[in-house]
C-alpha cells in the first residue's frame, strides 16, 4: 500500500473528532484501550475492515474483536445467554472479550473471518469509549501493529510498524494492563486466550491446573481452525530470537529480568506479576531495538496473570 502521512494527536475532544471523521470516511485510526493500542475502523463497513487487514498485513482467516460502548450495544450484534450476560455484568467495561453467536448482518463478514460467531468487548479506556460514542458504530480493533509483531502499549510503538500506513494515532500515554484482553467462549466458558482477567477471577473455586495444563500442552490452532483472535502459534513476536526461562544472559543477548533475576531491563524487580504484565511489551520493544542479537527472558511464575504473560512469551518465541 502507498505511504500516507500519519498524524499523532494527544487525547482530547479535537483528536476524537478527527478520529471519528477518519472512521466515517472509511479509514482506520490507532487508539489506546486499557489493554493495548487498537487499530479501529467501522465494523459494519467491509472496505474499512479490509483497510485494517491491509495496514497490518494480517491474514484474513484471523478474526477481529468488535468494541462497543455498553452491554446493550453488544446485544445488538451478538446473542447472549444468561451465563454470558453474567460474565459481562461482572467484567464490563474491562479487558474481557466474549465469543458469541453473531446476529445476522450485524457486522461485516470480514470481521469474523467467515465464522458464525463474533468476538465482542466493552472497553474501559476513556479514549476508546469517547471514540465509540463519537462514531455511533461498533469498531473492529485488533492491536495497532504490523501482524505478528510486538503489540503496542505506547503511541511510539504504533508508529514503529504502522507509520505511513494509517492516518492517525491518538496518544493517551501508556496502557495500564499491557496485555490483550482475556477471551472466553461465552457458550462453553472455555478460555480461548488468557489475559488480564485470570482463570481464578473468572471461575472462583475451579482448579487452576486445568487451565495451565491446557495452555502449556494444548494444540495450537492451524490457520483453518482459528476460532478467536490471538490463537496462532507464532504471534506478538520480536524480530530477534527469544529464549525463555533464562537465569542469566548469554553472550549477545539482552536479558529481561524478573524478581531475583536481574537483567538489562526488568519486568518487575519485586516479582509483581501485574507490574510485569504492564511492562511486558514495552520491555520487548526496548530489547528488540537494542544492539544485541538476541533476547532472553527470566522465568515467570504461572500464577494468576502469569499464565497470560507466559502465553504471550511462548508465542513470541515460537519459530
Amino acid at each position: 500500500m502507498s505511504a500516507i502521512a500519519t498524524r499523532t494527536l494527544p487525547y482530547g475532544e479535537a483528536a476524537i473528532a478527527d478520529a471519528a471523521a477518519v472512521i466515517a470516511a472509511g479509514g482506520c485510526v490507532a487508539v489506546p484501550t486499557e489493554t493495548v493500542y487498537g487499530l479501529a475502523a467501522d465494523a459494519t463497513d467491509s472496505d474499512a475492515v479490509a483497510g485494517i487487514y491491509a495496514a497490518k498485513g494480517r491474514p484474513s482467516f484471523n478474526p477481529l474483536i468488535v468494541h462497543v460502548p455498553d452491554l446493550a450495544a453488544a446485544e445488538a450484534i451478538a446473542v447472549f445467554d444468561d451465563a454470558a450476560r453474567a460474565l459481562a455484568a461482572r467484567f464490563w467495561p474491562g479487558p474481557l472479550t466474549l465469543v458469541l453467536p453473531m446476529r445476522p448482518g450485524a457486522v461485516a463478514r470480514l470481521v469474523t473471518a467467515g465464522l458464525d460467531t463474533v468476538a465482542v468487548r466493552v472497553p474501559a479506556h476513556r479514549a476508546m469509549q469517547a471514540l465509540l460514542r463519537a462514531c455511533g458504530r461498533p469498531l473492529a480493533a485488533p492491536s495497532a501493529n504490523a501482524s505478528n509483531r510486538i503489540s503496542p502499549t505506547r503511541a511510539r510503538h504504533v508508529l514503529a510498524t504502522l507509520d505511513g500506513r494509517i492516518a492517525l494515532v491518538i496518544d493517551d500515554g501508556p496502557t495500564s494492563a499491557g496485555l490483550e484482553s482475556t477471551i472466553v467462549d461465552g457458550r462453553t466458558a472455555e478460555v480461548l486466550r488468557p489475559g488480564p482477567i485470570s482463570f481464578a477471577d473468572l471461575f472462583p473455586g475451579e482448579g487452576r491446573d486445568v487451565l495451565h495444563t491446557r495452555l502449556a500442552t494444548g494444540p495450537r490452532p492451524s490457520p483453518g481452525h482459528v476460532t478467536a483472535p490471538g490463537q496462532l502459534a507464532s504471534h506478538y513476536a520480536p524480530t530477534k530470537p527469544l529464549r525463555l526461562d533464562a537465569g542469566e544472559h548469554r553472550e549477545g543477548e539482552w536479558l529481561i529480568g524478573f524478581g531475583a533475576v536481574a537483567g538489562d531491563d526488568t519486568l518487575s524487580a519485586i516479582g509483581d506479576l501485574t507490574e510485569a504484565a504492564a511492562r511486558l511489551f514495552d520491555a520487548l520493544h526496548r530489547a528488540d531495538a537494542s544492539d544485541r542479537a538476541a533476547i532472553a527472558v527470566a522465568p515467570i511464575p504461572d500464577d494468576g496473570i502469569g499464565a497470560a504473560i507466559n502465553d504471550r512469551l511462548r508465542r513470541a518465541a515460537y519459530r
